[in-house]
């Protein structure tokens, strides 16, 4: 029983690393400038909300593939430091959101809002959460 329930793990394994492989492959391939987020991994596997798919998500692994196949193939890869405030920076104007008006994995208390809505409470900007992030890592990256 051990023997196979070995197996059937060194087999998920593969296939794992194939995907990775397989993926910043593609990436560094199509793309000359890479951005990427530097996540608090540790601290999101603290909060339980998702820490299973966290587990099971191999970011730093990836991170560790895509680093040196970014250097293999001479592309450019900018790292977002952790202290960036991509999800709560307004991509239109810039405002930065602190303290209590901060989105959460909850949402935002004070003002109602669901944990993936992005609104701008200085010039009224609406977006989808994770669209807002990627939009201000892409100014980063000019």
């Amino acid at each position: 029983m051990r023997t196979k329930l070995q197996r059937d793990y060194r087999k998920v394994a593969n296939i794992q690393n194939d995907l990775l492989q397989k993926f910043t492959t593609q990436l560094v391939n199509d793309y000359d400038q890479i951005v990427i987020e530097d996540l608090r991994v540790k601290q999101m596997m603290m909060a339980h909300v998702a820490s299973k798919g966290l587990q099971r998500s191999l970011f730093s692994k990836f991170r560790r593939i895509l680093t040196y196949k970014c250097d293999w193939y001479g592309k450019k890869l900018i790292w977002a430091e952790q202290t960036y405030p991509s999800p709560q920076r307004c991509a239109q104007c810039g405002y930065i959101k602190t303290g209590d008006e901060k989105i959460t994995l909850q949402g935002n208390r004070k003002h109602g809002t669901k944990h993936n809505e992005y609104i701008c409470y200085e010039c009224g900007y609406q977006n989808d959460r994770d669209k807002n992030a990627v939009l201000n890592l892409l100014a980063l990256a000019e």
